[in-house]
């Protein structure tokens, strides 16, 4: 179990990095092949991708946005499961942004589920 832990922590790790780098080319190791996707919208449920290709196109067109500056509060890894809390932010201004969270889980080294949620 705490083998897992360490190998989902890094992992979850360098996923989020990558958003905070603008750098989606960072995503193309860490997304395994049945990866499920749930958006954040459209409210209520958000969008579902399946698959590595349509997981991996959703976030590297985010990570690729440079007008997007994402902001961890805490990341929180046990066994194979693991928790963003960020920030997003799209301007200078204090109003333009939105708390969030994603709840993530690696296998075998690769994320196979990103679940993401926002303060409505």
């Amino acid at each position: 179990m705490i083998i897992e832990s360490e190998t989902a922590r890094k992992v979850i790790e360098r996923f989020h990095r990558a958003f905070q780098a603008h750098r989606p080319e960072d995503l193309d190791d860490l997304i395994g092949e049945g990866c499920v996707l749930e958006n954040t919208t459209p409210a209520p449920d958000g969008a579902r991708y399946e698959g590595r290709e349509a997981c991996l196109a959703f976030w590297k067109g985010i990570a690729s946005s440079p007008n997007l500056v994402f902001e961890d509060e805490e990341i929180w890894v046990s066994g194979d499961r693991g928790i963003i809390r960020w920030q997003l932010r799209w301007s200078e201004r204090e109003a333009d942004r939105i708390r969030g969270v994603n709840i993530m889980r690696v296998l075998g080294g690769k994320i196979v589920e990103g679940l993401g949620y926002v303060k409505g």
